[in-house]
């Protein structure tokens, strides 16, 4: 079987559990065919504060994102089903309660799908909202190798345990970087220039069902956010010696970047 359907961190419904703290992030249940078993959240995590990560974005299929400009979200590509027109995701912006009144929910009206995505990388997607949003921040992406590297952070809306349900609270942890060789040695099948590890290895903190797509990020020398991961897959949800996986955004960044300026954002 492949790697992505034992793997990945779809969430099992449209609101599958994030967790943070351990790398299993979750996409969601209207994700592509083929990734539909994915279950990833966040483990080993604590509640973010209203505020604290704005730039976070929960998607109606059960995936997360970031908001990398005022009109599109950066998400995992096994998360979608395609490229084209798609009016049927709700992004829901600007709040860590997903059952707050003062949400922000937008439609999208458009997919963008890395065209060299494929079960071994390119984990990357674009969803450009129907309307931008105003007066919420963006996540930067990183441009080059300088920050995939220290202490991360990752957020999500996911479980907390394996096979368990997305939270109603955005909830946050801090993961270790796992040095490539090493990660090798959990995952043989790792593609080293595309993908990135982090947690730690005695495991309790990981992404999980439900936190596929969402960020992976660090402060920048300016001491401002900046994205480093997406979430992606892993081996179960914080187990020992199994840390998450997450496409490499710096080595996207240039086609991201395109991808971006075709869809207007």
């Amino acid at each position: 079987m492949a790697r992505w359907r034992i793997l990945t961190r779809l969430a099992v419904t449209a609101l599958a559990a994030v967790t943070v703290g351990g790398v299993s992030l979750a996409a969601p249940a209207s994700a592509a065919p083929d990734r539909t078993d994915a279950t990833p959240f966040v483990v080993g995590g604590t509640q973010a504060a209203q505020g604290e990560f704005p730039f976070m974005v929960r998607l109606s299929m059960g995936c997360g994102g970031a908001l990398y400009s005022p009109r599109l979200v950066l998400t995992a590509a096994h998360c979608v089903s395609g490229t084209g027109n798609n009016s049927s995701i709700t992004a829901t912006l600007g709040t860590v309660d997903l059952q707050s009144s003062s949400r922000v929910q937008v439609r999208s009206n458009y997919v963008y799908r890395a065209p060299n995505y494929n079960s071994q990388g390119a984990d990357w997607a674009l969803i450009r909202l129907a309307s931008p949003v105003t007066g919420i921040s963006t996540l930067p992406i990183a441009t080059t190798t300088a920050y995939d590297s220290g202490t991360f952070t990752i957020a999500g809306w996911g479980s907390t345990r394996e096979g368990g349900g997305q939270q109603r609270y955005l909830l946050k942890a801090t993961v270790p970087y796992v040095a490539d060789g090493t990660c090798d040695n959990s995952y043989p099948e790792l593609n080293d220039p595309m993908e990135i590890c982090a947690g730690f290895a005695s495991g309790g903190t990981d992404t999980c069902q439900g936190d596929s797509g969402g960020p992976m990020f660090r402060r920048d020398a300016s001491n401002a956010w900046i994205q480093v991961g997406i979430v992606s897959w892993g081996n179960g949800c914080a187990r020992p010696n199994y840390p998450g996986v997450y496409a490499q955004v710096s080595y996207f960044a240039s086609a991201i970047a395109s991808a971006a300026a075709s869809l207007g954002g």
